[in-house]
């Protein structure tokens, strides 16, 4: 009887535990921080490029489809990436079960709003509406 589990066959093979879950938002967090370090280099250079130059020539490169996308995927990783970390600091640190689920509601909302003004500002820039 030593050293055997109580685990089911299928939970071995599915290799979740309790929560049920697995590991998908370690990965998510893992997946979006590799992500970022080409993605912030390339939106640093970016950022360098438009620097001190006139509104017409930051829409032009802006309106540059690869700068866009660049932009766009920078922005998202980011906020999904600052999302799932403000929510592991939240469930591991916060307590009250009413201050968790609204801290935790805010936390989506505000990356949410974060992420579709950014978005709307390149979309802007880049259709040149």
């Amino acid at each position: 009887m030593k050293g055997e589990s109580i685990r089911t066959p299928l939970a071995k093979a599915r290799g979740l535990g309790a929560a049920k879950s697995g590991t998908d938002h370690w990965w998510e967090q893992r997946l979006t921080s590799i992500a970022l370090v080409p993605l912030t280099f390339a939106a640093v250079v970016i950022v360098i490029a438009v620097v001190g130059r006139n509104h017409a020539a930051v829409a032009q490169i802006l309106g540059s489809p690869l700068v866009a996308i660049i932009m766009l995927l920078f922005i998202f990783s980011t906020t999904f990436h600052m999302k799932l970390g403000a929510q592991s600091v939240i469930e591991d640190y916060i307590h009250s079960k009413p201050l968790k689920t609204a801290m935790l509601i805010g936390n989506s909302f505000l990356c949410i709003v974060l992420w579709l003004a950014c978005t709307f500002a390149i979309l802007k820039l880049s259709f040149g509406v």
